[in-house]
């Protein structure tokens, strides 16, 4: 648990501001990732400090702690030889606060995975998705230029996040050369965040990629997202805790792989010769149906049982997306190593774990069953 005094749950996580180490006292490469905290950020940190890295992680103050998906990896940062993950206050909503920790931490990478990521709700909240999303990348791509070019130092990388859903409407297989036709404002954001970062490399010279990943989903994922929401669903109704699952389109077809191999991908874009943009996808395409036939026919049930249709429409559908990786076969040599019906089993045997031990304590009281239908 990040109990320390120096872990966000204590307030004071933040050091002053001053160079973590010199170039030349350093033998640990250095990454800066935004958005940590979140699915990708915490398989990315993972990743990054299996293959001997310094990981820092910019998270938002919130009087709610949001790190239960890094809290396994978290080290007391008074433990100096073992820790080897930080945690800064910042947001990519205050230009500032990210010049000064790029200039306090001097990464050699820089990983902006923050966003408001949701396509429902961005459409509810379509300013302050912009606002993040792609002014926010304007913002840290702007203080990345203006570090390396007070300091010089040049060999500074950068890694913007794109999705799928920048396609949109666009007819399947999309590739890096398909145009794009977003449908909602994420969408619409995350196009203005890529173009930004090619406007970057191709104006300053910066080493900045654009990763265009296709929906990539694990136990970690946000339970508002229709993949989690599903096998969270199914533990809690085979366990007895719930008995409706409500859902709006049920043909929306995607092309869903592991987080845990995405975020390889990233990696490898920036350990290239040459800033390129990539299409990461398993060029497979699955619907919504698929999805929920091999989640409970895994446990068992019947989801005509359990499914209710309800009103989770978006005012501008997409119907069908499916990457075209290739590019990124070919070049990275990557390639997803889990398959579809793999990465179902895996979310249900984690939910329906999650849910046994909710189960204990709403039988002995301690927690209310809050739950649906």
């Amino acid at each position: 648990m990040l109990t320390d005094s120096k872990s966000p749950r204590s307030g004071s996580s933040i050091d002053c501001p001053a160079p973590v180490n010199g170039p030349s006292e350093r033998a640990l490469k250095v990454a800066l990732i935004t958005g940590i905290t979140g699915q990708d950020g915490s398989y990315l940190t993972e990743f990054l400090l299996g293959k001997g890295y310094e990981v820092h992680g910019l998270i938002r103050r919130s009087s709610n702690f949001n790190t239960q998906r890094i809290n396994h990896i978290y080290i007391d940062p008074h433990n100096a030889h073992k820790a080897r993950m930080k945690l800064h206050y910042a947001d990519l909503s205050d230009a500032s606060s990210l010049r000064r920790w790029l200039d306090s931490i001097q990464p050699d990478e820089v990983y902006n995975l923050a966003a408001q990521s949701h396509v429902a709700v961005s459409f509810e909240i379509p300013d302050y998705t912009v606002d993040v999303v792609a002014t926010g990348a304007l913002r840290l791509l702007e203080a990345v230029r203006s570090h390396v070019s007070a300091t010089g130092r040049s060999h500074v990388r950068y890694y913007q996040a794109g999705s799928s859903e920048m396609f949109g409407s666009t007819p399947p297989p999309q590739s890096e050369t398909s145009p794009f036709h977003p449908r909602s404002p994420y969408a619409a954001s995350k196009c203005a965040a890529h173009w930004y970062t090619v406007n970057y490399r191709e104006a300053y010279g910066l080493f900045a990629c654009n990763g265009i990943l296709f929906n990539h989903e694990s136990p970690r994922r946000g339970e508002n997202f229709v993949t989690r929401k599903i096998t969270r669903a199914v533990g809690c109704i085979k366990i007895g805790l719930q008995s409706k699952l409500f859902l709006g389109n049920l043909q929306a077809s995607r092309d869903w792989g592991f987080a845990g191999d995405y975020v390889e991908a990233m990696w490898m874009m920036l350990q290239q010769e040459k800033a390129d943009d990539y299409v990461v996808a398993t060029e497979e395409s699955h619907t919504v149906e698929e999805f929920l036939e091999v989640a409970f026919g895994y446990a068992g049930l019947k989801w005509q049982d359990h499914v209710v249709i309800d009103k989770y429409f978006r005012p501008a559908e997409v119907d069908n997306l499916k990457g075209d990786s290739s590019k990124a076969r070919k070049v990275l040599g990557w390639k997803p190593k889990v398959g579809f019906e793999q990465l179902v089993k895996m979310m249900v045997d984690e939910d329906m774990e999650l849910a046994k031990r909710e189960k204990v304590l709403v039988d002995a009281g301690y927690v209310d069953a809050q739950q649906q239908p």
